[in-house]
């Protein structure tokens, strides 16, 4: 598979015949390193001003080798999929790192250039069994759906069109480098992805390439709303038109509270379903306590029972959650994708439809 053209095509044909699966958590497994300083600065931000250490997305430039590492454990656990480590990866979330638009293109392009290596590298290792590269595409802190000042409901720290120009700079970049696909994930605020989509469509519109785009929410606790308010059918109703490989939801919640949602998209959306369950809930110390095995065997459930497309972890999850998960749903038949009647479908916080 020389071309990208022909990975998608191996992407669209392996969803037909198995559930595929992500990666697990990065953050988990990059704390596990017990990184210092240094090892985010590297020899580049050796004299930058402020603090780099907890920014994740930095060591695409500055420690590379612990990046493809990762990529390589989730690949060896089974993942079809790996995600480019650029989840805040734009210059709006990046300011708060004093980094530079240079340096944010710099880490996507790098990111996923890294994450391309990779998966080349397993592609050829094991050609029937290929692996790929999703453009991993975060959440701002910086909503365009919710007031930044209680006291007056107009405020925002952002316009749409500064969201929609860091997004476009990210998905230019993550394709330079190399993406089978774009992964908008983790989303709370349905018009920041809504930004993100614009950026995608505009870019192939003025020639780049094509690629699936997979969308992933999150449901922020059991209202069943995420965080800008809507339920799972209103946000399938209000990205619906980029016409997803997937959608799906990721994130905040386990398994077990997670999967009314994903049956609720299952029985409406017309594209893969896709999900990626933290470790379940965490502790009072902030740590995920659900053990590979609990977190596969909620799974397998969810596949045995025809709601998913594709399976991976969020966080916590590590490369033996996802080795677990994949050997439980290892020749189970993914979800058919339903016929739906046409329909105006429509959507506020809630979903509204004119047969």
């Amino acid at each position: 598979m020389t071309t990208r053209a022909n990975r998608i095509a191996a992407l669209k044909q392996a969803a037909k015949e198995r559930i595929l699966i992500l990666d697990g958590s990065w953050g988990v497994m990059i704390q596990r390193r017990s990184l210092d300083e240094a090892d985010f600065r590297g020899d580049r931000f050796a004299g930058h001003n402020g603090q780099l250490k907890g920014n994740n997305d930095i060591l695409c430039l500055t420690r590379p080798d612990i990046i493809a590492d990762l990529h390589d454990q989730y690949f060896a656990a089974g993942a079809d999929i790996s995600e480019t480590n650029t989840f805040s990866a734009t210059t709006i979330a990046q300011d708060d790192y004093r980094l530079s638009l240079r340096d944010c293109i710099d880490i996507n392009r790098e990111g996923a250039r890294i994450a391309r290596r990779v998966a080349d590298e397993w592609t050829a290792k094991e050609p029937d069994k290929p692996r790929f590269v999703a453009g991993s595409i975060g959440p701002l802190n910086k909503m365009l759906s919710m007031s930044s000042d209680v006291n007056d409901p107009g405020a925002r720290l952002v316009t749409f069109d500064e969201v929609y120009q860091a997004y476009r700079e990210q998905v230019q970049a993550l394709y330079e480098g190399g993406v089978d696909l774009y992964l908008i994930e983790t989303i709370t605020d349905t018009l920041n992805c809504k930004a993100a989509i614009k950026a995608i469509l505009d870019l192939e519109d003025e020639g780049q390439e094509a690629l699936p785009i997979w969308i992933s929410g999150t449901i922020t606790d059991r209202s069943g709303r995420t965080l800008s308010g809507q339920t799972a059918e209103a946000f399938w109703n209000s990205v619906r038109h980029a016409k997803p490989f997937a959608i799906g939801f990721n994130c905040a919640l386990g398994a077990d509270l997670m999967r009314p949602y994903i049956a609720e998209l299952a029985r409406v959306a017309d594209c893969l379903v896709a999900a990626y369950p933290n470790a379940g809930l965490p502790n009072a110390m902030g740590q995920y306590d659900e053990q590979p095995h609990e977190t596969a065997h909620e799974l397998h459930e969810w596949a045995r029972d025809g709601i998913v497309n594709i399976l991976g972890g969020c966080c916590g999850t590590t490369p033996d959650h996802i080795q677990h998960v994949a050997d439980e749903v290892k020749g189970v038949t993914p979800r058919q994708i339903p016929e739906r009647p046409k329909a105006l479908r429509l959507a506020g916080l809630e979903p509204f439809e004119l047969a």
